[in-house]
């Protein structure tokens, strides 16, 4: 039952999302502090746990001077050295003393640290949290041996086949923007990086400032206490975010084609990737082309059917068609078992996006898919981290929740002619980059 405060702020909040009128079936609150701050509070019933997510809306997207990528990712290691009050040893051992289960990812646009523990906890966990993105410590010596760190994991990283598949792949489809390296950056930056302390602490005084920050708090939460605890631990921090300006890629003018020789055993994997758009829930051609993904390419498929099933000519094939700020790659991926099938498999895959081009799709199926779609949606939003987990990427691309609604509906007005028209824009040789990674041979 709700507390009198809850029901006197759900009555009142002018920043209160009603549930009812969208797919997303929580109400959610939202409070921008005068700083730029912005926190999102989603009660939700699950009883004494809370998910709370810090989303710095800077990814490998952001690290535009020459010599300098890989920064946001050693960022999601370097904040869990601490601060004066907090160090890395100290904090630690509060969270684990918490039970909490406390982590961090980078992508391409943010990164997203995170944690889970009891709800008795939150003002500890605001404590702990604004403490650590407000006043970060290190010096140089702790500087390096988490730069070493980093350098060691992309050494170990460089030992996969799909590391060095992507790798390649963002190398030469890209020329100038951002995207063109890995969310680890390229190998002769990280290499260097212990050298550049300077400019990482620069790096942070730019990047994780209030007005870059969006907070996520799900769970078993009353919004008014939770926003007090915000403005309390967050409001005296400093604005300064300082938008860096990112190169616009190009429009690309033919194919491009590249082979990776891996030094490893492996089965010859195929990827041919086609320049997309920037995530936009009113794009009726992205939003299509997220039906395509399953449509042409998923379990389902015919593709599938005939090539995993039928022939058993590959060990999967997969279509990864993500949401990105910027133009991202349209992924079909496949690995092949015989090498001597790569050509047939490539065929395969440009006669399927060839009919979805040309014939439109049985109207009963897309209809399905797109009931499939958000029921999948809504069926995995059964606990606090789980909700939160799913919102992070909207919550980074757009700044609120409010997108998730507006995809859907856009979701819901797909049509068969919809379909082709997003297959006939996106899948042309223009937009293409095809690489195949073979390994070594017995």
């Amino acid at each position: 039952m709700k507390s009198t405060a809850m029901a006197l702020w759900i009555a009142a909040a002018a920043t209160a999302a009603p549930a009812a009128h969208g797919v997303f079936p929580y109400r959610h609150f939202t409070e921008r502090l005068p700083n730029g701050l912005t926190a999102i509070v989603i009660p939700m019933e699950s009883p004494g746990l809370v998910s709370y997510y810090s989303i710095v809306r800077t990814g490998s997207r952001d690290e535009v001077e020459p010599g300098r990528s890989g920064f946001a990712h050693f960022f999601e290691h370097m904040m869990f050295r601490g601060t004066k009050r907090f160090p890395g040893p100290v904090y630690d051992r509060i969270v684990t003393g918490l039970g909490a289960d406390a982590n961090a990812y980078t992508t391409d646009d943010y990164t997203a640290f995170h944690l889970t523990f009891a709800k008795e906890d939150l003002e500890t966990v605001v404590d702990l949290e604004s403490d650590r993105f407000q006043n970060l410590h290190y010096e140089r010596p702790a500087f390096q041996t988490e730069a070493g760190a980093v350098y060691g994991e992309y050494r170990k990283s460089v030992t996969q086949p799909f590391f060095l598949l992507e790798e390649r792949l963002k190398d030469l489809a890209y020329d100038v923007h951002t995207y063109k390296h890995t969310t680890m950056g390229f190998e002769a930056d990280v290499k260097a990086m212990p050298g550049a302390y300077e400019y990482s602490v620069a790096f942070f005084d730019r990047f994780y400032r209030p007005d870059n920050l969006v907070l996520l708090i799900v769970g078993d939460v009353e919004p008014p206490p939770v926003f007090a605890l915000v403005r309390k631990y967050y409001g005296p921090w400093r604005r300064g975010d300082q938008a860096p300006k990112i190169q616009p890629e190009p429009p690309q003018k033919g194919e491009r084609a590249g082979e990776v020789k891996y030094p490893g055993r492996t089965l010859p994997i195929l990827d041919i990737a086609y320049k997309g758009d920037a995530f936009d829930p009113a794009n009726r051609d992205l939003v299509a082309a997220q039906l395509l993904e399953e449509l042409a390419f998923g379990p389902t498929s015919e593709i599938y059917k005939k090539l995993v099933l039928a022939e058993q000519k590959v060990e999967f094939i997969a279509a990864d068609f993500p949401l990105n700020r910027d133009p991202p790659l349209f992924e079909i991926c496949a690995m092949v078992k015989n090498e001597a099938d790569l050509p047939a498999v490539r065929g395969e895959i440009d006669r399927t996006l060839q009919r979805y081009k040309t014939e439109p799709v049985d109207a009963k199926r897309l209809d399905q898919l797109k009931r499939r779609h958000q029921y999948a949606f809504l069926m995995a939003l059964d606990s606090p981290e789980a909700v939160a987990g799913a919102l992070a990427r909207f919550v980074a691309l757009s700044g609120g929740i409010e997108v998730v609604d507006r995809f859907f509906a856009e979701f819901d007005r797909v049509t068969a002619d919809d379909i082709l028209r997003a297959t006939r824009k996106y899948f042309t040789p223009e937009r293409r980059t095809v690489v195949v990674l073979k390994g070594a041979q017995p």
